[in-house]
């Protein structure tokens, strides 16, 4: 249950990053005077990133314990790095805002995978089929109980 929790806390966080990334500027842009009024700090980033590092590298170690996929935690490494790069690098603006959307989106489509794997109790490898076509200790009833 916790593993579930950080998951979702992780995809909402990545929901809010891709809002201040995206959204906000399109409305500083539109309405110049409100960029007077809302200045973020710039250690917001580094904020958001240091909710992000533990949050995710928890919640995805614990997907690949329970399901067996290294997968997600491999695309959410990358999506952390790509975060990374748009906090700590000198770029420009634009490119900053590239590198931490990709990172967002990276990072919150492997919490879905993980999310998904780890409810539909995917391990590794393909489910073992018998030959009238269901997995291997399953029932005919739906319920999973052995007969």
């Amino acid at each position: 249950m916790p593993a579930r929790l950080l998951d979702g806390a992780a995809i909402a966080a990545s929901a809010l990053c891709l809002v201040h990334c995206l959204a906000l500027p399109l409305v500083a842009l539109m309405l110049p005077m409100l960029a007077a009024w809302v200045a973020w700090p710039e250690a917001f980033h580094l904020w958001a990133f240091a909710f992000a590092v533990p949050t995710s590298l928890v919640a995805l170690a614990l997907g690949v314990r329970g399901h067996r996929r290294a997968a997600p935690l491999l695309a959410g490494g990358a999506g952390l790095a790509l975060l990374a790069a748009g906090v700590a690098a000198d770029v420009p603006e634009p490119a900053e805002t590239l590198l931490t959307v990709a990172g967002a989106l990276a990072l919150a489509r492997a919490h879905l995978v993980n999310w998904r794997s780890r409810a539909h109790g995917c391990a590794a490898g393909p489910v073992a089929r018998t030959g009238s076509g269901q997995a291997k200790g399953s029932s005919s009833d739906g319920g999973g109980s052995e007969k």
